[in-house]
């Protein structure tokens, strides 16, 4: 066990802890009302946004993930930093409407908009349960991230305790349920409170990576020289086959309209003051892609580094794969009690989106699934209520998920969420511009997408979401969230199309153009 960076890891986690609870009080309001618990009493001005957006985009597994795909893949892991630069021209220009009409009408979910804008229940409901079923690995996926920091600490994950027997991932069961306690407390105030001590924490954690590492291993060019030269760049595209960069291209297309999509996201960005708050953060939020390409980076030197080959990481690297990368160049590379800081930046970094993430499935569930079908007339305390049990039971899930499944195959599972929510964006994409949608051809066209992507991840076994499309002869490998979304946008508007002249229905919309200003 590494004692000094274990405790001033602990030491970091329960200064956190206290700062989720304390939350509570800060910027006071009603904690028994949705608005106030769910979206922060849409009170959150412009740095506050920026620390709580960045930390619910940019989480643990992000910190564990890109450096491994680049540690492991080479060039393909860079994907993420052009996604990340792509996003914020779209958000904008769109999402400051979401805002606004959200603002305006009181909604706090996705669903709630495509609620009022379509007028149909079932479609809202079809975006609500896509949202949380999207979210769920994803939650999940930050236990990964916690996981690997404390396995590197040297921490028995499944102790014996006397008088109980063996308790899986006991270390993971704590931490989230102080993070269930905190964030049934003090609701969505906890995690963008804590979101600012987590990025001060990053940052100083990246800086010195990319300052000290390179140092020690002779810099960028031994770096560089170190790696495969396969790796460094992608394969070149044929007239038979566009290969590597067709992949690449789809997969920051693709998840570059997936991003805000997610519902966490959506959380984050109605918990801000006002549209111009939004417009702000995404001229400010590229910083953080800046650091995402540093932190890539990390994955080129540790096979500079060699820790792959050698013996004290070798149980890491067979437990968690080319996961254990950053752990082991950390370890490898700085004094205890900074890889302390640095494991703790990641640690935190789990808890600030998977808290904001149970909050978005709770607030999913509990307007666009309990008050709309089960409970109507519900109170608003009582709405508030349900949220706040809902968020725990969201956690529980994901940790047995985590539990239950071995780690690559929450990974594998996973790989749907962007296929699944990147589903949404025509009902909800579409319909910050037009009415003119027919509800049920979106619903059509949803399913049509769901299907689709699903087949298309399920051929693969769930191991790739990359699927070779064969068009005229020549095979375009693509992001199936691309392909499975272009089918849901031509038979929405073919089937809008057809059922708006068949039909001749009016638009039930709730909203007007003034709402969206």
């Amino acid at each position: 066990m590494n004692s000094p960076a274990l405790i001033i890891f602990v030491a970091l986690f329960a200064f956190v802890t206290i700062l989720g609870f304390f939350a509570a009080r800060w910027r006071r309001g009603d904690l028994n009302l949705l608005s106030e618990w769910g979206l922060g009493g849409r009170r959150f001005g412009t740095v506050v946004t920026w620390f709580l957006l960045g930390g619910d985009l940019y989480t643990a597994y992000t910190f564990i993930a890109v450096p491994a795909l680049l540690f492991g893949a080479g060039a393909t892991g860079f994907f993420a930093v052009p996604y990340t630069i792509l996003v914020y021209p779209l958000l904008f220009a769109v999402y400051p409407r979401l805002w606004s009409v959200a603002k305006a009408k009181g909604y706090v979910t996705a669903a709630d908009f495509v609620r009022g804008r379509f007028g149909n229940g079932t479609l809202a409901l079809a975006i609500a349960v896509t949202g949380i079923v999207a979210t769920m690995p994803y939650i999940a996926l930050q236990l990964v991230g916690m996981e690997v920091v404390i396995a590197g600490l040297g921490i028995n994950m499944s102790p014996t305790i006397p008088g109980i027997g063996v308790v899986h991932d006991f270390p993971l069961l704590i931490a989230f349920t102080v993070l269930a306690l905190y964030t049934y407390s003090s609701g969505l105030r906890a995690p963008a409170l804590i979101a600012v001590v987590k990025d001060f924490l990053l940052y100083a954690t990246v800086i010195a990576a990319v300052i000290v590492i390179p140092a020690e291993l002779g810099g960028f060019a031994k770096i560089f020289a170190a790696a495969d030269p396969k790796t460094l760049i992608l394969a070149p595209a044929t007239a038979a086959n566009f290969g590597p960069q067709s992949a690449y291209a789809t997969l920051a297309l693709g998840s570059t309209f997936a991003l805000f999509l997610y519902p966490h996201a959506v959380t984050g960005l109605l918990s801000s003051s006002s549209r111009h708050v939004v417009r702000r953060n995404a001229v400010a939020l590229p910083a953080y892609s800046f650091a995402l390409g540093l932190i890539a980076l990390l994955g080129t030197m540790a096979v500079a580094s060699g820790v792959r080959g050698m013996p004290q990481y070798a149980e890491g690297f067979k437990t968690f794969g080319n996961q254990f990368a950053v752990p082991a160049l950390f370890l490898h590379s700085f004094p205890n009690w900074f890889v302390g800081i640095a494991f703790a930046a990641i640690a935190i970094g789990a808890l600030v989106p998977a808290a904001i993430m149970s909050i978005a499935c709770a607030n999913l569930f509990t307007r666009n699934i309990y008050r709309e079908y089960l409970n109507p007339n519900c109170s608003p305390k009582a709405e508030a209520q349900v949220a706040k049990i809902v968020s725990l039971v969201v956690k529980l899930g994901a940790l047995f998920f985590i539990i239950g499944l071995p780690t690559q195959y929450a990974i594998q599972f996973q790989l749907l969420g962007g296929i699944l929510i990147i589903q949404t964006a025509p009902a909800v994409l579409l319909g910050l511009y037009t009415n003119r949608l027919n509800p049920w051809a979106l619903l059509l066209g949803w399913a049509a997408g769901m299907a689709s992507g699903t087949w298309m991840a399920w051929t693969n076994a769930f191991k790739v979401s990359i699927y070779p499309l064969h068009i005229l002869g020549v095979i375009v490998p693509c992001y199936a969230a691309v392909s499975s979304l272009v089918l849901n946008l031509a038979v929405s508007l073919v089937f809008s199309w057809l059922f708006n002249g068949i039909l001749r229905t009016p638009p039930r919309d709730a909203t007007a153009e003034a709402d969206y200003a």
